[in-house]
């Protein structure tokens, strides 16, 4: 039962990834990606390794996804559209 839901979010994992490459918005393919690094956590932990899930959750999925989300909105975009 256990490999299913490691299954799941794996593809939950590839669609996000998915999602952030097709994405024109950086804001959601930032988050999109916010959300890719912590189903890593997820799958780390159900796989048995808290410590490396626990480092993967608070610095990747917590201060990078802030950082690309601060930076992202700290920028102007100037459009000749």
């Amino acid at each position: 039962m256990s490999w299913l839901i490691e299954v799941f979010l794996f593809v939950l994992m590839v669609v996000s990834a998915l999602v952030a490459l097709r994405s024109r918005d950086l804001l959601a393919a930032a988050v999109t990606l916010s959300l890719f690094s912590f189903m890593a956590a997820v799958i780390m932990a159900s796989l048995g390794a808290i410590d490396v899930a626990f480092t993967e959750a608070v610095v990747g999925a917590g201060a990078v996804g802030v950082f690309n989300i601060v930076a992202i909105t700290l920028t102007t975009r100037e459009s000749r559209d």
